[in-house]
């Protein structure tokens, strides 16, 4: 009897002990649960992006993305990563590439039957045997998009379009556009294909190049045709760069049916610089809309650290 009590009793109190360890190690685990769930808040709140569905902001493009500039924060997404055709986005590369190659500006280009689009048929104000410095031809392929332009371009690079097109997708992969995949100078070809997340990259880079931010932002421009014979005014594509209440750093829009209405602009929304991508929206003028409908965001600082920095 007396040793089953003995037994009993170090039993209790080793369960006991036990018991309060468990415990103890129980609180330190909850605790520790506790303060991640709590990081996790605030980074939800504070760095996260906003998803669409719980923005406000009711937008037609299949895929957008807004980021501050400054400090490179993704304010909102939607199907960011969702990789899609891009259309004539694509001729922002198409411009990259010619600049970074360091060719004469002045030089002249005969636009060639090789240079019309035999793929989807579209229809070009520059006639074949035309005469364009390359200068004229980046400034109508990246302001009007002009298709010639931009396939007369590829062609009169050392070694031709496809070294040309291996270029695209060598400066594409150095800034980390990893979803991106060019086969084409104009965006003709719905296998030129890339992500909103992607082509924000290709936006930043874009405008650091002072001869972009220019063409891309010039509301029209008149060329002489045929010896001066004859003017022809080009306008662009993006009607928000003549509207004098945006304030446009760069601006690119693009169109095949794969790839719907599309548009990419940098912008300054409250006094803070902005990169905007709308992918596939549905409607011609659905794009503008859905840019108006985030400066509207902004501007009302429905994003509580623009808020804060305004």
């Amino acid at each position: 009897m007396r040793l089953n009590w003995v037994v009993g009793c170090a039993w209790f109190i080793a369960s006991t002990t036990i018991a309060g360890e468990i415990g103890q190690v129980q609180g330190h685990a909850d605790q520790a649960v506790g303060i991640a769930l709590q990081a996790e808040t605030r980074l939800t709140n504070e760095e996260a992006p906003i998803d669409f569905r719980n923005s406000g902001l009711d937008l037609r493009s299949s895929s957008a993305m807004v980021v501050d500039q400054k400090t490179g924060r993704t304010l909102f997404g939607k199907n960011a990563d969702a990789r899609m055709p891009i259309a004539s986005i694509t001729k922002l590369m198409t411009a990259m590439v010619v600049l970074d190659a360091q060719l004469p500006l002045d030089e002249k280009i005969a636009i060639s039957s090789e240079d019309r689009d035999s793929l989807k048929g579209t229809h070009s104000r520059i006639k074949v045997g035309t005469m364009l410095s390359r200068q004229l031809a980046l400034r109508l392929a990246l302001m009007s998009s002009e298709n010639r332009a931009a396939a007369a371009l590829a062609r009169a690079y050392p070694g031709g379009f496809p070294a040309f097109v291996a270029a695209m997708n060598r400066k594409a992969e150095s800034l980390g556009m990893s979803h991106t995949h060019f086969v084409d100078s104009t965006g003709l070809n719905s296998d030129n294909i890339s992500t909103a997340q992607d082509l924000v990259k290709m936006v930043n880079a874009a405008h650091a190049y002072p001869l972009i931010r220019d063409m891309t932002t010039t509301g029209f421009y008149d060329v002489a045709m045929r010896g001066g014979s004859r003017r022809i005014q080009f306008k662009n594509t993006n009607m928000l760069v003549r509207n004098k209440t945006w304030e446009i750093g760069l601006s690119k829009t693009g169109f095949i049916n794969e790839a719907g209405h599309c548009l990419v602009m940098q912008v300054n929304i409250a006094n803070r610089p902005m990169v905007i991508v709308l992918l596939d929206s549905w409607g011609k003028l659905s794009r503008i809309g859905d840019a108006q409908r985030i400066k509207k965001w902004i501007k009302e600082a429905r994003v509580p650290s623009i808020a804060s920095a305004s």
